[in-house]
């Protein structure tokens, strides 16, 4: 139903949340488990009254996301209850790499270190807050194998119940994490797409009452966990935006959100408002949204999956057209890579900056070297580009291994050439 007056405990609950909000009629509901508005069938956000926050505010927080508990729909005392506590990962300033694409000033924003090494942490610790206040009783998701993890995790620390759903033949590794946490783990035949069906299915039976979706039904408040990308980021350059960020695109929630976070900094006065542009990057093998840009289109086409890039494998993006809308404002673009770019580019962020990125991370890393060398991205801007996961999780992705095998001499040693 539509917005009535939202009762006091659940403003606390939800800090400076105050509504849903629908991003395309801007009809208002009560902060409650939906995602859809009624009359516009439109995405709900969440909706704020932050009041006055300050820079000090931030910085005499803890060092997760929990500092920034100002400017998300979670209780005052957060950082409190059991969470995993994910984010203020490093922004490695990469010289080298910068140095081998011809850039001035890049960094890679590496959130590979969040408990279960992707970014999809910060997003299920959002959902989980909002699930504890609806007395949900499990976690699920769809998930392309990053989310699945995460919400594995973070039910068994909040003590909740866990089941979620995959696409059939997903990486191993990403298997292994999502199912020892002691919850299901239920593979279905089919992509992602097919998987997302299903869970939307399932919330509308009596089979997922009790269920909180944190990709579904809990989505409005699971998203604003990307947000805080966009404010470490801001954080860690001394409170400033970058000139430009490239960001990979699988829903394409983590980039409307990052612009999100960017302009609710502006608006508070934490940053300077200043231009920035953003970049999307997609793999090849799943581009709807890049296809429709170099289309020049406002519509996404979706498309059939196929890709090493498995964690962006998102074939009918639901927030590909405001990525859109945001690349046009910002003045940036949506571009793809290849998998063999995808490999390639692995290997470089590995080889000049130490950092081992899953596909994804490949995926923007080889976008930002093809905006680069098409002359699309300014050479002399502060650059800033994601890696969003841990390459351990995609090892079948790439080809490395040992060097030589030897006889423990020193004879053999030289004689291999290895000296």
């Amino acid at each position: 139903m539509a917005m009535t007056a939202t009762a006091p405990t659940s403003v606390r609950a939800f800090g400076p949340g105050i509504a849903l909000s629908c991003r395309e009629c801007g009809e208002r509901y009560d902060l409650a488990p939906r995602f859809a508005c009624e009359f516009c069938f439109g995405p709900l956000e969440v909706a704020y009254d932050f009041g006055t926050v300050t820079r000090a505010d931030i910085e005499s927080g803890p060092n997760n996301i929990w500092r920034y508990r100002h400017l998300l729909p979670v209780p005052a005392n957060v950082a409190e209850l059991p969470n995993m506590n994910p984010g203020l990962t490093p922004l490695v300033k990469a010289d080298r790499l910068a140095a081998e694409l011809g850039l001035d000033s890049l960094y890679v924003k590496d959130d590979s270190g969040n408990p279960t090494h992707s970014f999809k942490d910060r997003v299920v610790a959002i959902a989980v807050e909002a699930a504890r206040t609806f007395g949900f009783t499990t976690l699920s998701c769809s998930s392309t194998g990053n989310l699945a993890g995460a919400v594995g995790a973070a039910a068994a620390r909040a003590g909740f119940e866990s089941c979620v759903f995959i696409p059939a033949g997903l990486e191993d590794a990403k298997v292994v994490m999502a199912a020892v946490y002691g919850g299901k783990v239920v593979a279905i035949d089919g992509n992602y797409d097919d998987v997302n069906r299903f869970c939307s299915e399932l919330i509308g039976d009596e089979a997922g009452e009790g269920w909180g979706f944190v990709n579904v039904n809990l989505r409005p408040y699971y998203g604003e966990g990307s947000k805080t990308l966009a404010y470490e980021i801001a954080e860690q350059l001394g409170w400033r935006l970058p000139e430009q960020i490239v960001v990979p695109i699988a829903s394409g929630s983590q980039l409307t959100k990052i612009d999100k976070g960017f302009q609710e900094l502006i608006k508070l006065g934490l940053v300077e408002d200043r231009p920035y542009r953003i970049f999307g990057a997609q793999a090849t093998g799943c581009s709807p949204v890049a296809r429709a840009w170099e289309k020049g289109l406002d519509v996404i086409q979706p498309v059939k999956p196929d890709t090493i890039a498995k964690s962006l494998a998102i074939g009918n993006p639901a927030d590909g057209p405001y990525v859109l809308d945001i690349a046009h404002r910002t003045g940036g673009s949506v571009e793809h890579v290849d998998d063999v770019e995808i490999v390639e580019a692995i290997a470089l962020l590995a080889r000049t900056e130490g950092i081992f990125a899953e596909t994804a991370g490949g995926v923007t890393t080889g976008v930002l070297r093809k905006l680069v060398r098409e002359g699309r991205l300014d050479p002399k801007a502060e650059t800033v580009v994601l890696n969003t996961g841990d390459g351990l999780k995609t090892l079948n992705a790439v080809d490395a291994g040992v060097t030589a095998t030897i006889a423990p001499s020193l004879k053999a040693f030289t004689e291999a050439g290895l000296a």
